[in-house]
């Protein structure tokens, strides 16, 4: 042995910790308790445990430069011969040590007939010379160390084998998680074939272990962020407990002499190490916060002693955590809960000693269901058991129902849901709809919002969509969008050079100008813009060119409309002047310019001799009052409108909001959606969205893995030909027939087919059409 050297600090009583060279992968400690390995890329070393801190004692990377055999994935030592490692290398290799080599260098075997990366390697618990390695490339492989090359083979049919690990009560049992989400249970005597296989996650199963004292639990972990604990003791698979994490499950290890305790660490994103109690899933039972970085490797310091944990992480830090020492989140934790149903129903949960009180005047509509009521069979009420350490924390569950037809109910939300356009038509007509669907469901102020942003937003030039806009049944005006009002104008010009021969002798005074009007007389380009008097309409709004032209000297105008200012010197025989009446208005002779206007209809115009404002104006200047208007909706509760508009309006509006605050509302939606089983307008949603953590939902664990319905045996990814028994797995069992469409199959005996023909089927009988006997279930 090396000469010791000191290199730790003590943090507070036994917790301690020391520095490593470099960031660890794994760690494993020996069976005495006295000593820990640390491996990783570019360390291998081996630390002396003692009362005040950690002791170098040997470094197993020696020679000037090391191999890539030293470059470590993963590190176990021996539990039944203190003396003996072994190592899973990044190149492929498995590498056993032997520490009571009289030479430096203590590698004693070296097999590289993986070709991928090893990410696991495992002792048998009670055979001294028996090895288990997993690699990337989807094999598994037991050594006999009394040998050269592997003595058996194990093919999982998958991309890769994430853990291995041997069961501690039955001996010839091993259990293997990949990538696929499946684990796998073998017989170390047939490597032909597994014993049993499940699916226990969505995504890849990165870490399992074998429950120390309970034969049949195994607990495992993935990156769906579970970990669940299944009973491997019955015939069938069964999910006993399951531990909703914050992270992705990188290593999960049982807690020693406590049944239901297990400590877990994350492959990214969370750097705590957590001990949960499985029959506590959302709260961890004790934190471990010292570590800076992602935590890679996690074990109990004794098989028989439940307070001491080490750990190694990527912030290159070996610790040794003291469990006094860790925090409770227990004793942070808020004791009430709140939730809303889906029909407008309010369960709340708090404290029996809260709840106990006399009831007061507001309590009128509470309902309390102390054991359970069955009208609620979601809500149950657990016996108190006296062995249990949460037993004496009990709580009151209470709900206040929402009356029958009442305004929190939530009936307009499925139906906006299911009847708003989001795309597939122009802008102009998806706001009409949306806002007509707003209308007919009683909601004014959403409908009114989908109007002005179908104005606000709309080209200029777009034809009205509603004959409610056109000035008349006759007329061909466009709509005025985006306040635009100079398209108006030629429009009208024409309809009164076309009606100004008609209107000549009903009209009952007409102007000249005036020699103060000279000097604006002949100016061009200056357009008036006329509004309605008392018949005004939102949509009506439009500008008028001057026809200054001398083929035509003489404009009309309604007697009631302006008073009379000038002598008539052209048309002797026309009407006598009328006086002005006070109820006339009045036009002041210093005006820039006056004109004589030919009334339409019922329409009667004023003069506006300056143009106030831009005649367009582009959509970005509305964009500050609809992004408010977003956010009121949001902060209001309805997402259902902020994200409508954000999808309907598009690029338009998306460079105004923050990313996070879109991503924020879009989960709220589609949660929602997802409440009320409105897949396929979530997934329309998903499909619209523009932010990459939105986009990826409906992409994530779209695989199938499938068996095939005559050998069992699990399909290949090539075709839909099995590659052993050479059938096809789309075969009906009802017509006996390739199914080309729509396949439905039973995930229990694998055989399947036409959804027509098994929903014929399941009327008649509950028993598989293709005679094996079991008893199908489809969702």
């Amino acid at each position: 042995m090396e000469k010791m050297t000191r290199v730790s600090g003590t943090v507070s009583g036994c917790t301690m910790f020391c520095h490593l060279d470099a960031p660890a992968n794994a760690i494993s400690v020996c069976r005495d308790a006295t000593q820990v390995v640390v491996a990783g890329r570019n360390i291998f070393k081996i630390y002396g445990l003692e009362e005040d801190g950690f002791v170098e004692r040997l470094n197993l990377r020696v020679g000037r430069k090391p191999s890539l055999n030293f470059s470590c994935a993963d590190v176990m030592w021996h539990q039944m011969e203190e003396n003996l490692l072994a190592t899973a290398a990044t190149n492929g290799a498995v590498v056993t040590w032997n520490l009571a080599r009289p030479c430096r260098n203590k590698q004693e075997q070296l097999f590289t007939e993986h070709k991928r990366t090893v990410n696991k390697v495992c002792f048998h618990p009670t055979e001294v010379n028996m090895l288990l390695s997993g690699s990337q490339d989807g094999f598994m492989k037991c050594f006999d160390l009394r040998k050269k090359e592997s003595v058996s083979t194990f093919s999982g049919q998958s991309e890769s084998v994430r853990d291995v690990q041997f069961s501690i009560k039955d001996y010839f049992t091993f259990a293997a998680s990949f990538e696929n989400g499946n684990v796998q249970l073998w017989d170390i005597r047939r490597p032909d074939r597994y014993e049993r296989m499940f699916t226990a996650h969505t995504g890849p199963v990165f870490c399992c272990d074998w429950h120390p004292e309970d034969r049949g639990w195994l607990a495992t972990g993935g990156r769906d962020k579970m970990v669940k604990v299944w009973d491997m003791s019955t015939n069938r698979v069964k999910e006993i407990y399951c531990v909703q994490t914050i992270a992705s499950v990188a290593r999960v290890k049982w807690r020693p002499e406590r049944r239901y305790h297990l400590a877990t660490c994350s492959m990214m994103v969370d750097h705590n190490i957590y001990v949960w109690d499985v029959r506590r899933p959302f709260i961890p039972f004790a934190t471990f916060e010292e570590h800076k970085d992602v935590t890679t490797g996690i074990v109990w310091r004794h098989q028989h002693d439940p307070y001491f944990l080490l750990s190694g992480s990527k912030d290159s830090t070996l610790y040794q955590h003291m469990f006094k020492d860790a925090s409770r989140p227990v004793d942070r934790a808020n004791p009430e809960g709140l939730c809303f149903g889906l029909f407008g129903d309010l369960a709340f949960a708090a404290k029996e000693s809260l709840m106990s009180a006399p009831q007061s005047v507001g309590d009128v509509g509470r309902k309390t269901y102390p054991g359970g009521d069955r009208r609620y069979p979601i809500f149950f009420f657990k016996k108190p058991d006296v062995t249990e350490q949460f037993a004496q924390v009990s709580s009151a569950l209470s709900v206040f129902e929402s009356e029958a037809g009442s305004s929190v109910g939530m009936d307009w939300f499925i139906n906006t849901a299911q009847s708003y356009l989001l795309s597939g038509k122009p802008f102009a007509e998806l706001c009409e709809h949306n806002a007509q669907v707003a209308k007919r469901l009683n909601r004014p102020q959403e409908s009114t919002t989908w109007t002005m942003l179908r104005i606000m937003f709309s080209e200029p030039a777009n034809p009205s969509l509603s004959s409610n806009h056109n000035l008349n049944k006759s007329g061909n005006l466009p709509l005025v969008n985006s306040f635009s009002m100079k398209e108006m104008s030629a429009a009208l010009n024409e309809r009164n050079k076309e009606n100004r021969q008609d209107n000549l002798h009903s009209l009952e005074t007409n102007l000249n100008n005036n020699d103060e009007n000279e000097e604006t007389e002949g100016s061009e380009g200056q357009a008036e813009y006329l509004f309605g008097d008392a018949e005004l309409d939102d949509d009506d709004l439009y500008s008028m060119e001057h026809d200054n032209q001398a083929e035509e000297p003489e404009y009309l105008l309604p007697q009631e409309a302006f008073p009379l200012r000038h002598e008539i010197m052209d048309h002797p025989s026309a009407p006598e002047p009328v006086q002005e009446k006070p109820e006339s208005p009045h036009v002041s002779g210093s005006e820039a310019e006056s004109t004589c206007l030919t009334p339409m209809e019922s329409f009667s115009l004023i003069s506006v001799s300056q143009l106030l404002f831009s005649p367009h104006l582009p959509p970005k200047f509305f964009c500050p009052i609809v992004k408010e208007m977003l956010c009121y909706y949001a902060e209001q509760g309805d997402v259902q409108m902020a994200v409508s508009v954000l999808i309907v309006l598009g690029d338009r509006i998306r460079k105004e909001i923050d990313e996070l605050t879109q991503e924020h509302w879009y989960m709220s939606y589609i949660d929602l959606l997802q409440r009320f089983e409105l897949w396929n307008v979530s997934n329309e949603v998903i499909k619209l969205s523009t932010c990459g953590a939105i986009m990826c939902l409906n992409q994530t664990s779209t695989t199938l893995h499938i068996n095939c319905s005559n050998c069992k045996r699990p399909m290949s990814n090539k075709g839909w030909i099995c590659d052993r028994c050479h059938h096809c797995a789309s075969v009906c069992a009802v017509c006996h027939h390739v199914v080309k469409g729509l396949f439905v199959w039973c995930q229990g005996c694998s055989h399947g087919g036409h959804l027509e023909h098994v929903m014929e089927w399941l009327k008649q009988s509950k028993h598989c059409p293709a005679g094996c006997g079991h008893l199908c279930e489809y969702t």
